[in-house]
C-alpha cells in the first residue's frame, strides 16, 4: 500500500482529539518533558547494627552479645554452606568430562543433599540465559535431590526455554515425563508446547496439540494460546493460518486482547500489509476492553518509518502521544533508527539532545543505532567515538554492533582496523553467527583481500557456523569484481544453487575444499 493512501486513513481516524502539541517545541517530533523531579540515586553506606543503636543498648549485657555472636555465626554457617553447594553443582555438571576423577573421589561429594535454594537458582540463571543444554543437567541434578517434589511450573518454565532455542522434540519429551511424575497437565503446560512447536514452524504438530486441548477438560485453549499460535504463523508469514485462528477465536467467543492486537500490527506493519495493519488498529480502537498502549505505538512507529514514511511516523507519534501514551526508551530508539536510516541526521541528533536534557540512559539498542547510522555515513571518527564510549560505560557490545564496525570499514578498505576487530573478538565472549560472518567475508571482499576471504569459511567452520547462500553469493560477487571468472567461482556457483535448498551437509564441504 503506497504513502498516500496510508495518509488518507491513519492520522484522520486514529484518535479523536487533535495533537495539541507543535513538531517544533524542542526539535523532535511530540515528545514531552517527563513529569516530576528528577531524582539522583545515592548510595548509602550500611550502618554496623550495633553503633546504629543508642548508647545503653551498645552496652548491654553479656547475654545479648553473646545471642549476636551466635546469629553471627549461623548467618557465616549458612553463607558457607551456599558456596559449597554452589561448587558442588560446578563439579557435578562436569561429572561426564571427569568421569575417572569423580570415580576415584566418589563419596567426597553427597550431589543428592544440595540446597534448594542454590540448585533452584542455577536452574533459573541457566533458563533465563537460553543455555538449554546446562539447564537440562541441573534439571536432571534437582530431580536426584532427596527433597525433590515434582512441580509443574518448573516443567512450563523448561519447555517455553526449549521452545524459543528450537528444541521441540525435547519439549515433548519434558511434557510427557511431567505426566509421568503425576504433575497436573492444564492449558498452561499444554500452551507452552504448542508454542516449541509453533515457534519451530511445525504448525501441523501445534495445530493438532490445539484440537487435543478442545477435547481435554480444564485444558482449553484461551487468549494466550492463540496469540502465542497467531505470532508463530506470523513470523512463517502464514497469513492464511491466521485468518483461521482469529476466526477459530470467534466460533468459540474468544476475544483477542491487547498482545493479539499488538502482535497482529507489529508482524503486519514488519510485512508492509498497511492496509490489514490501519484494519487491526481501528478494530482494536473499536474493542473499548483493549486500549493501545506504548507497544502499540512502538509497533505503528516502526512500521511506518522502516518503509521511508517518516512524515506518516512523525504524525502518529504525536497522535499517540497526545491519547496518554508517553514515549519510552524504545521509542527513542525507534525514531532514531528510522531517522538514520532515512539519513535525516539532525532529526536525529534532536532525539538525542532530548534524550541526554531528559535523562534518558542509552542501552545497547541506543549504541548500536547511532554506530550504524554514523557508519552508514561513512563517519569512522564518530563511529569509533562512539564504540569508546560504548565500552567506557560498561556496556557490552553484541554482534549487531561488531556488525556495524565491520562494514563500515569494509566499505572504507580499511583492512588494519577490521583485524583489529577480530583481535577485540578474540578477547571478548561475544556469540557470533552466520550473518556475522557474511559482513567480514564482504568486507575483506571490498577490500580485494581474497585469500582473507576464504579463510572466514576456517573461521566459520571452527565456531560451528554453517555457511549460507549469502555466504557463497558474496564470495561468488567479490571474485567477479576483480575480474576472475575461473573453475572456482563456477563451482561457488555450483554451491550456491545447492544450499538454497539442502544445508551443507558433508558433500557441500568437500566441494568447498576443492575452492579453497
Amino acid at each position: 500500500m503506497s504513502s498516500s493512501s496510508t495518509s488518507s486513513v491513519l492520522p484522520t481516524y486514529c484518535f479523536s482529539s487533535p495533537c495539541a502539541l507543535p513538531l517544533s517545541s524542542f526539535g523532535v517530533p511530540g515528545a514531552r518533558k517527563k513529569k516530576g523531579p528528577m531524582m539522583a540515586v545515592v548510595r548509602v553506606p550500611t550502618v554496623v547494627g550495633a553503633y546504629a543503636k543508642s548508647w545503653p543498648e551498645r552496652i548491654g549485657n553479656g547475654d545479648r552479645g553473646k545471642e549476636r555472636d551466635r546469629e553471627a555465626m549461623e548467618r557465616k554457617e549458612e553463607v558457607n554452606a551456599k558456596i559449597a553447594s554452589k561448587k558442588a553443582i560446578s563439579i557435578i555438571l562436569r561429572r561426564e568430562a571427569t568421569k575417572a576423577v569423580i570415580e576415584k573421589k566418589k563419596g567426597s561429594i553427597n550431589s543428592k543433599k544440595l540446597l534448594p535454594r542454590t540448585v533452584l537458582e542455577a536452574l533459573h540463571e541457566r533458563i533465563t540465559a537460553l543455555r538449554w543444554e546446562s539447564a537440562l543437567k541441573v534439571f536432571d541434578l534437582l530431580r536426584e535431590q532427596l527433597w525433590y517434589r515434582p512441580n509443574s511450573a518448573i516443567y512450563v518454565k523448561l519447555i517455553v526455554m526449549l521452545g524459543k532455542c528450537k528444541q521441540p522434540e525435547r519439549a515433548h519429551t519434558l511434557f510427557q515425563a511431567m505426566a509421568e511424575e503425576g504433575c497436573v497437565i492444564n492449558h498452561e503446560s499444554y500452551t507452552a508446547l504448542v508454542s516449541a512447536y509453533s515457534r519451530s514452524g511445525l504448525f501441523n504438530e501445534a495445530f493438532s496439540l490445539l484440537e487435543n486441548m478442545k477435547n481435554t477438560d480444564c485444558c482449553h485453549p484461551d487468549v494466550q494460546t492463540y496469540s502465542i499460535l497467531i505470532k508463530s504463523c506470523l513470523q512463517y508469514s502464514k497469513f492464511d493460518k491466521v485468518l483461521f485462528l482469529l476466526s477459530d477465536m470467534d466460533s468459540l467467543n474468544i476475544k483477542p486482547n491487547t498482545v493479539t492486537y499488538n502482535t497482529l500490527i507489529d508482524a503486519y506493519g514488519k510485512a508492509g500489509r498497511f492496509a490489514e495493519m490501519e484494519s487491526t488498529l481501528m478494530e482494536m480502537l473499536g474493542n473499548h476492553d483493549c486500549k493501545p498502549d506504548i507497544w502499540t505505538m512502538n509497533a505503528t512507529l516502526r512500521a511506518f518509518g522502516a518503509s521511508g514514511q517518516i512524515e506518516m511516523m512523525e504524525q502518529c507519534y504525536d497522535k499517540f502521544q497526545n491519547s496518554g501514551i508517553s514515549p519510552d526508551i524504545k521509542t527513542f530508539n525507534i525514531l532514531l533508527d528510522c531517522y538514520g536510516k532515512a539519513k535525516k541526521y539532525e532529526k536525529m541528533g534532536a532525539v538525542m539532545e532530548y534524550m541526554q536534557k531528559y535523562f534518558y540512559s542509552w542501552t545497547l539498542v541506543t549504541y548500536n543505532v547511532v554506530i550504524d547510522a554514523f557508519a552508514r555515513a561513512g563517519d569512522l571518527k564518530q563511529m569509533e567515538y562512539i564504540f569508546r564510549l560504548m565500552k567506557s560505560e560498561r556496556i557490552k557490545p553484541n554482534r549487531v554492533t561488531l556488525c556495524s564496525l565491520i562494514r563500515a570499514y569494509g566499505r572504507a578498505e580499511a583492512v588494519d582496523k577490521i583485524k583489529a576487530v577480530l583481535r577485540y573478538i578474540e578477547n571478548s565472549d561475544v556469540m557470533l553467527d552466520t550473518v556475522f560472518f557474511n559482513c567480514l567475508m564482504d568486507a575483506y571482499g571490498r577490500a580485494g583481500c581474497l585469500l582473507e576471504m576464504r579463510e572466514v569459511l576456517d573461521m566459520m567452520e571452527n565456531k560451528g557456523c554453517r555457511p549460507d547462500k549469502i555466504t557463497y553469493s558474496t564470495m561468488i560477487k567479490a571474485y567477479l569484481s576483480k575480474g576472475i571468472n575461473d573453475q572456482r567461482v563456477h563451482d561457488l556457483q555450483d554451491i550456491c544453487r545447492e544450499v538454497a535448498f539442502s544445508p551443507v551437509d558433508s558433500r557441500l564441504q568437500s566441494r568447498r575444499q576443492t575452492v579453497e
